[in-house]
Order: C-alpha cells, then sequence, then structure tokens
C-alpha cells in the first residue's frame, strides 16, 4: 500500500477493494492500522491509535453479518466524541485517562452501519483553536506540508483523511472546525444544520454552537456519511425532530437556473490574492454551468468574529466548569486545602488557550457586564441570522471562500490570539446563525497549499449544498488529487 492508494480515498473503492482482495477484514485492518501508524509519525493526525482495540472491532465485523453501508470503511471520531471504555480526552490534560461508558449517538450510528473506527482524531484543546497546536498531545502538521498546519480544531480529523490514514472522519464544527480545516488540507467538510445531527456525547464547547460533521475527500462521501448520522435523538434537547432526505439522491443533478449569491462583505482586504484567484475560477465554473450569480449583502457580517468570541468563551466557561478535579477532571496530588485543590487542578489540568477563552466567558457573564456584552452579542447574532433570512428571499445559496488564506506556518500565529481567531471569519456567521455550510477544494494558492470554497444555505437545506458541490466536482478533479503529488 502506498500514501496515495486510490481505494483508499472513497467509501465506495474501498468497500470494493474489500470485496475483491480475498483476505479477511482482521488482516487487512493490521495492515490499514500499521501504516496509519507509519504514516502518523509525520502527520500527528491522532492523539494516540489503539492498534490491537481496530483489529478487535476488525474481528467483530468480521464475525457479524456483513451488512451496513460503511463494513469494514476505517473512519477516524475526533477526540471529543465519546467512544465506550476508550480514552477520549478532548486533547487536554485535565481529561487524562477518561473512559465514557457509553457512545455518543453518531458513534452508535457509525458501529451500526458496520465501520471500523479509528478512535482520538487529535484537535485542539477542548476545540479552542484554528490550527490544532493547541493539543496537550502536540500539535497536527498539514500534509501538504509538514511545516504548516492542517487548521483546527479538527485537524486531525482533516489531516488523517489528507493523508489517506482513514478514508473518512468525524469532527465538531463551533465557528469553522470542519470547514476551516478542511479547506487548508484540501478536502470535504461539511457543517449541517444546527440540530439536525445529534450532540448526544459530544463534549461541549459551546452548546448553541456546536455541530457534528463529516470530513471526506469528495461529496459523495459527504453525502452518505450526513445520511448515516443525521435524525433525531431524544437525548439531545437540540435535536430537531425532521425528516432525513436520502442526500444522495441530490447527487448528479443539474443545477442550472440555480442562483448563487456572491455577498460583498466576503470579498474585502485581507484576503490572500491565490484565494481570491481560486474562488473567482470557481464562480466562473459555476456560471458556465447556467448556475447565475446574484450581488448580496450580510451587513452584519463585520460583527460575527466579535460576537463569536463573547458567545463562544461565555457558554465554553459554563461547560468546563465541571472539570474541577471532584466532578471531572485532573486532581492536583499536593494541595493544601480544598481551595488550592480547585485552583492547582484546573491551573495544571487546563492549557493556555482554554484558560484564555474560561476568563474572557466569565468576564462576560459576570455581574455588571453581561448585559454589556452577552446579552448585545445574542442580539447581535440575531441580526446575523435575520441577514441570512432576508437574502435567501433572493438565492439558493451563498458562495464565499473559506478561509481567508491557506495554511500558515507552524507556530506563526500561536502568540497572537486576534490573528488566530480572524482564521474563522468566513465560518464563524454560519454557526451563529445555524445554517448548513460545507466546503470542497477549489484550487491552490500560495505556497502551492488547497484553497477551498464555502457554500452555505438556508436550514435544513443540505440538499442544495450537496447538489451545488457535486456539480463542481464533475467538471473539476481538485477533490482528485493528493498531499505529496
Amino acid at each position: 500500500m502506498t500514501k496515495k492508494d486510490d481505494y483508499l480515498s472513497n467509501i465506495e473503492g474501498y468497500g470494493r477493494a474489500l470485496r475483491e482482495n480475498a483476505v479477511s477484514l482482521n488482516s487487512y485492518a493490521e495492515v490499514l492500522a500499521s501504516r496509519a501508524i507509519d504514516i502518523d509519525k509525520d502527520i500527528h493526525a491522532f492523539a494516540r491509535i489503539d492498534k490491537e482495540r481496530v483489529i478487535e472491532r476488525a474481528e467483530e465485523l468480521e464475525n457479524s453479518s456483513r451488512a451496513g453501508r460503511l463494513w469494514g470503511v476505517p473512519v477516524a471520531v475526533k477526540d471529543n466524541l465519546c467512544v465506550k471504555d476508550e480514552l477520549t480526552t478532548c486533547g487536554s490534560k485535565i481529561l487524562e485517562g477518561f473512559r465514557p461508558p457509553y457512545n455518543a449517538t453518531v458513534v452508535e450510528k457509525l458501529i451500526a452501519e458496520g465501520a471500523l473506527l479509528f478512535a482520538g482524531a487529535n484537535m485542539d484543546e477542548f476545540a479552542f483553536g484554528s490550527s490544532c497546536e493547541t493539543s496537550c498531545y502536540g500539535g497536527a502538521k498539514n500534509p501538504w506540508d509538514t511545516s504548516r498546519i492542517p487548521g483546527g480544531s479538527s485537524g486531525g480529523s482533516a489531516a488523517a483523511v489528507a493523508s489517506t490514514e482513514v478514508v473518512a472522519a468525524l469532527g465538531s464544527d463551533t465557528g469553522g472546525s470542519i470547514r476551516q480545516p478542511a479547506s487548508m488540507c484540501g478536502i470535504v467538510g461539511f457543517k449541517p444544520t444546527y440540530g439536525r445531527v445529534s450532540r448526544y456525547g459530544l463534549i461541549a464547547f459551546a452548546s448553541s454552537l456546536d455541530q457534528i460533521g463529516p470530513l471526506t475527500r469528495d461529496i459523495t462521501d459527504s453525502a452518505i456519511l450526513l445520511e448515516i448520522i443525521s435524525g433525531h435523538d431524544h437525548r439531545d434537547s437540540t435535536s430537531v425532530n425532521v425528516d432525513v432526505p436520502r442526500y444522495t439522491d441530490s447527487l448528479s443533478q443539474d443545477i442550472k437556473g440555480m442562483k448563487i449569491g456572491i455577498p460583498e462583505e466576503y470579498f474585502q482586504s485581507g484576503i490572500d490574492k491565490g484565494v481570491t484567484d481560486s474562488i473567482d475560477a470557481a464562480i466562473k465554473v459555476y456560471k458556465d454551468l447556467g448556475a447565475e450569480t446574484v450581488e448580496i449583502s450580510l451587513p452584519h457580517t463585520k460583527y460575527a468574529v466579535s460576537c463569536y468570541y463573547i458567545i463562544g468563551p461565555a457558554e465554553a466557561s459554563s461547560n468546563l466548569a465541571r472539570y474541577d478535579g471532584v466532578h471531572y477532571g485532573h486532581r492536583c496530588a499536593n494541595s493544601q486545602d480544598i481551595i488550592d485543590m480547585y485552583i492547582d487542578s484546573r491551573n495544571e489540568g487546563f492549557g493556555a488557550e482554554a484558560k484564555r477563552r474560561i476568563l474572557l466567558g466569565n468576564y462576560s457573564l459576570s455581574s455588571g457586564y453581561y448585559e454589556a456584552y452577552y446579552l448585545k452579542a445574542q442580539k447581535v447574532r440575531t441580526k446575523i441570522a435575520d441577514d441570512f433570512r432576508e437574502v435567501f428571499k433572493s438565492c439558493d445559496c451563498i458562495l464565499t471562500p473559506t478561509a481567508p488564506t491557506t495554511a500558515f506556518k507552524i507556530g506563526e500565529r500561536i502568540e497572537d490570539p486576534l490573528k488566530m481567531y480572524l482564521s474563522d471569519v468566513f465560518t464563524i456567521p454560519a454557526n451563529l446563525a445555524g445554517l448548513p455550510a460545507v466546503t470542497i477544494p477549489c484550487g491552490f494558492g500560495e505556497n502551492d497549499m488547497p484553497v477551498g470554497l464555502q457554500l452555505m444555505a438556508e436550514p435544513f437545506a443540505e440538499e442544495t449544498l450537496i447538489r451545488a458541490a457535486h456539480a463542481f466536482e464533475r467538471n473539476t478533479d481538485y477533490h482528485k488529487r493528493f498531499a505529496g503529488e
């Protein structure tokens, strides 16, 4: 096997190879796990790869009915999704040794479809980051250039797919954490509508923003995974009880006459020329396919980053309050009294970015500041959502860059939080408004690094995004290119 084996690039190809090769799945799994471990020495896409557990799972699948759309397909799971009895630590020392007693709903659904799970994909600590550099296990690297970041916070999931360590992966997206790393690693990243996919078993960052979604090499695999993981779940109070379409039926549909909105606010100064050139070329592809572009305005977009960095840390500080060394998490061994134990446990357990966001969140929620910051941010969030509702009266979907730059150098922004936060300037609005959004590879920018274009649609219109994304894929070959070629 080589890094660029075609059969490891999509679900159909892998399934066909598995059927055609006269070897047992557990023998296959041993080779796959060894191969992933070997590749991961350079990429560090995983916080850990439990080879023995992967082989055990393969043996269980080998003895099963071989049913399921993902039978035997290696799928990575981000380290903030609970996998029963396996280490699930959110890339943080505070959860060192934690083994959940249950599976996340999405993990249950993958298992039910026969997926071969690779748990523990690397991530920014508690999903706080845009570069996958804040993990307590050390950062992941971009397979296209290992001196560069893979994006974050689902950087490990993106890097694992881009390097073909696995066929597909699940990540979580709070402000762009699926789409931004997918863009920087040259793959597809899909954030569903808020409420479309159950968050039960996702260790929370910001509960009103988090959403789970797939990272794959092409939109067909995203459609397959989205069909599998979507649906109402009574265990998640934010899960919406609406029918799940057959997303794969939207593949190969014509987009002639589709109206694509081009928002002026997403094409301002500060975007790399290589990104702009790739997006302009992508817009031309859509026009040539018969789509109509419509100039639109989303005037409150300029407040999105500020709004997000009040709401997100506020919810994070509340969610992380439970990790105190008593209820959950790492406990300091040498404290003098209970107050010191709380302080020392959290000080030792959390990294610098987690501490920063806890402090920001507590400040925003504190007496005398709640109305000035948190309440005002929620009002701005409503304005942002209203902007989208208005423009969707005149267009079917919206096209933007996914990120203003290609992947930057490791260490380049880690000491400059504001510059790091601006990496998500184009992805954050979809989370604030609860919209579905997808990124697909559309070209290469500076230093021959991948560029992604983002498509957004109104709530529960994932089919529109799949239709538009697949039309682009059918007429380009960016999704077929591998790192290192």
